[in-house]
């Protein structure tokens, strides 16, 4: 399978990063150990997740998603094998920070609940105005100089706060982001192309998208109100459900129709084509899903295609 250099780092990914939101959530360790193998076995090699992943669930407190990951590393002995990111700074109970203490306190439980000693890619999750870039900054440094983070990256930050940042290792000497990780996909596409795009391009940054499917609305599995109970994560497809939601889908099922493979392989395939985008993350909750996974890796997309999909997804 086709590799792809992340930004300028030394990290070589398959085009599709499987997002690990969804362990501890919507599929129990069992089930997620059957899809990390063969999401593995089909030429793939990036898992992403976050310590505050699947803290939203009734009686689970935050780093579900990371334990099964280690469980499943350990039980398989692949580690050589899978680039892991993760995340630090989200509300773990005592609110998001970006603070060096915390930082440093973060990483090693993150490193106990993954069963490993390094992390490819550790991600500010969100930003922390109260703290001031250099205190991050050298937080990283630190984690990057013992070994126990290779590579930093950056999410959901403002325009403004991720130039300053960048700025800020440039003249100090200190890692810089190289990764960042938006909401982008063909519904949701304004924020990242009017405001994120320009600097990843000018700085060289290695991109992965998050919400790459629209929560699932992007495969075609809710044409009405009355799919929403598809999925534990129906209720929050009710907004794609307009006008210009139903052009998207009409569109990808041409797309899919011709290439004989299913939407939600063109609406990931749109992604990996995009000339500023590494790699799509999306997720899956069943064995059969991951063939639109093979079908968007392998698939191309002509011009009159992606002409389709970017008139279609236009505000």
């Amino acid at each position: 399978m086709e590799k792809r250099t992340l930004g300028k780092t030394d990290l070589n990914i398959a085009p599709i990063v499987f997002g690990g939101n969804v362990f501890g959530w919507t599929i129990d360790e069992n089930k997620s150990f059957e899809i990390l193998d063969q999401f593995i076995d089909s030429g793939f090699n990036f898992i992403d997740t976050a310590d505050v992943y699947s803290r939203w669930v009734p009686g689970n407190n935050g780093g579900e998603s990371e334990t099964i990951i280690g469980n499943w590393l350990k039980k398989n002995n692949k580690r050589q094998e899978v680039i892991i990111a993760t995340k630090v700074g989200s509300d773990m109970g005592s609110g998001k920070s970006l603070r060096k203490d915390y930082i440093i306190n973060q990483v090693e439980h993150s490193l106990s609940r993954l069963q490993t000693d390094y992390i490819d890619l550790y991600f500010s999750h969100f930003d922390d105005e109260t703290t001031p870039v250099e205190e991050t900054l050298t937080a990283y440094e630190s984690l990057i100089k013992a070994g126990k983070v290779r590579w930093i990256g950056a999410s959901n930050f403002s325009a403004g706060r991720l130039k300053e940042s960048l700025a800020f290792s440039a003249k100090n000497n200190l890692p810089r982001y190289e990764v960042y990780q938006p909401g982008y996909n063909l519904y949701g596409r304004q924020e990242f192309e009017q405001e994120h795009e320009k600097i990843c391009v000018e700085h060289g940054l290695g991109v992965v998208t998050y919400y790459s499917l629209a929560s699932g609305f992007l495969t075609g599995k809710y044409r009405s109100e009355n799919d929403l109970d598809k999925s534990k994560r129906g209720g929050g497809i009710t907004k794609f459900l307009n006008e210009r939601g139903f052009r998207i889908l009409d569109a990808l099922d041409k797309v899919a129709d011709k290439h004989s493979v299913e939407p939600a392989a063109v609406a990931l395939g749109w992604l990996i084509q995009h000339p500023s985008i590494t790699a799509p993350i999306a997720s899956v909750t069943d064995l059969n899903q991951l063939k639109s996974f093979t079908q968007a890796a392998n698939l191309s997309l002509s011009a009159e295609d992606i002409s389709l999909l970017d008139k279609a997804s236009s505000d």
